[in-house]
């Protein structure tokens, strides 16, 4: 029987519509497999892990502990490549010089990392590049000015006592096991509010802000999966999973709070008796600097900046530092004889802590030398990447194309044997004047290194040392021998399931 006119006029445009699908399916079949080739290519010199044929090697981050990194770099020298799916690759670096070749370019941000963290974060200098974050640079450092770090101190310590006060009503006179980790959030978090943007919040007392904390940790988990995850490296198919509804969720969240953070600023700025207040204030904050920068360059710094640098500091400075706090307490805890040293040298200096000063904080040479271990064994943020703008030629003469997305492993290089005798091992003397002379200068980078070392490294060093202090003063750590930590993969360094310690209130 023969096909009606109709039948076969619909059919025709359905057929044309199937064969061009067909043809688009095919070409991107074909870019992807000459994308595989390149890249197999490209990275020939440099030896691989055996892959999975699909996962390549998400298995190491995504199922395993981070420490299996170990293993990899002790086999594989300075660098290898780091496959995501059978498309994809990273370029995973842990030498000292390959770091320093590395961080002595300006090549952009990698692409994945700014396409993935934008939408949470904005374009802040996290995520920009070229002469725009050398602008942002350049009008946001007056923020981090040694003047005003030093009218810091006092703020912190407000803040950090706050929380031994609940630490006391908790533990009282006994042995207490806690999660500090929880406290630690919320003080980090005060700490910030209250120097970086002047606002009282008593987030450690009402727990107001306990949504924010968690809107943050579960935020950053789905970035650091979406980066190691191929399928979710398409934004289709990422926009339509429920880690990309909820990212979506997650980032209405800290936008809200952000924005609400900016407009309360705002509001006081035509408040006249609140710009008194402003005006008699001993420093100006970073809100204070970004609205100024705003201001003096109207035409190339919109209100969009502004909020991205806002939220870019709301998230960075409070995440790091409270994983840098956390983690130094459980090494403390770990090595009694460290942190009674420790102990020892902040009583000489500080007595029994009523007061504390910026000069003090440069005294504490020993406890110095035990935050940069612990950051050298637990740095709080595990990477950085770039993609290359130009060719890229390593010391040992092996080379990269432009195009390629390099990562620096921070934590590989902080555990690479070929840099640190028994890298496991907690040895503050690592860090003492005569080994300081020894050690290759881009060995150690917690805060990064080169152009784009981080802005605020002097007043997340002065914060730990403010905490530390106090809390060593206060309450002697011991470790939970039934709750050994555990590191999950994140964009910072994150205990799995918290940090445990016995707390013990000093006489």
């Amino acid at each position: 029987m023969e096909s009606s006119w109709l039948e076969t006029h619909w059919a025709r445009p359905f057929y044309l519509a199937l064969a061009f699908c067909l043809a688009l399916g095919l070409l991107q079949v074909i870019r992807l497999l000459l994308q595989r080739h390149r890249l197999l290519r490209d990275l020939r010199p440099f030896p691989t892990p055996p892959t999975h044929w699909l996962y390549g090697h998400q298995k190491i981050f995504r199922h395993s502990d981070i420490e299996k990194l170990e293993e990899i770099i002790e086999n594989y020298p300075c660098a290898f490549p780091f496959w995501i799916g059978p498309f994809q690759a990273f370029f995973y670096i842990y030498d000292p010089e390959y770091a320093k070749t590395f961080l002595s370019r300006t090549d952009p941000k990698s692409k994945y990392l700014c396409k993935f963290t934008t939408p949470v974060i904005g374009e802040g200098l996290v995520n920009l590049n070229g002469p725009k974050w050398f602008q942002h640079r350049r009008l946001l450092t007056p923020g981090f000015h040694l003047n005003t770090l030093k009218s810091y101190v006092e703020m912190m310590a407000h803040s950090v006592n706050t929380m031994l006060g609940k630490w006391e009503r908790i533990c009282g006179t006994q042995n207490t096991l806690l999660d500090i980790s929880e406290h630690i959030d919320l003080m980090t978090l005060d700490v910030l509010m209250k120097c970086i943007f002047s606002k009282e919040t008593n987030c450690q007392i009402n727990s107001n802000f306990d949504y924010y904390i968690k809107a943050i940790r579960e935020g950053t988990t789905i970035i650091f999966y979406r980066v190691y995850n191929f399928l979710y490296h398409h934004d289709m198919i990422f926009k339509f999973s429920s880690q990309g509804h909820r990212l979506w969720e997650i980032s209405k969240i800290l936008h809200q709070h952000t924005e609400k953070v900016i407009q309360e600023r705002k509001n006081s700025l035509r408040d006249e008796k609140k710009q008194e207040d402003v005006q008699k204030r001993r420093y100006q904050d970073f809100l204070d600097t970004v609205f100024s920068a705003q201001a003096e360059n109207a035409n190339s710094f919109s209100d969009t900046d502004l909020w991205s640098e806002v939220n870019t500091f709301m998230l960075a400075g409070h995440e790091t530092v409270a994983g840098g706090i956390s983690w130094l307490l459980y090494h403390l805890a770990l090595y009694p004889e460290h942190q009674e040293r420790c102990r020892e040298e902040i009583r000489s200096i500080l007595g029994d802590g009523s007061s504390i000063n910026w000069d003090q904080l440069g005294e504490m040479s020993y406890t110095t030398m035990c935050i940069k271990e612990s950051l050298r064994l637990a740095p709080p943020v595990l990477s950085l990447s770039r993609e290359l703008s130009k060719p890229i030629t390593f010391p040992d003469g092996r080379s990269l194309p432009a195009g390629m997305t390099l990562v620096l492993s921070i934590w590989g290089l902080h555990h690479n044997p070929a840099i640190w005798e028994n890298p496991k091992v907690f040895d503050p003397l690592r860090f003492s004047p005569e080994n300081n002379d020894q050690r290759h200068p881009y060995s150690f980078l917690p805060f990064s290194a080169g152009p784009r070392n981080c802005i605020g490294q002097n007043f997340a060093m002065a914060e730990i040392k403010v905490a530390i202090a106090l809390i060593l003063l206060s309450f002697k750590v011991t470790p939970d021998p039934t709750r050994p930590l555990v590191t999950m993969p994140h964009c910072f360094l994150k205990p799995k399931n918290g940090v445990y310690l016995h707390l013990k209130k000093l006489p």
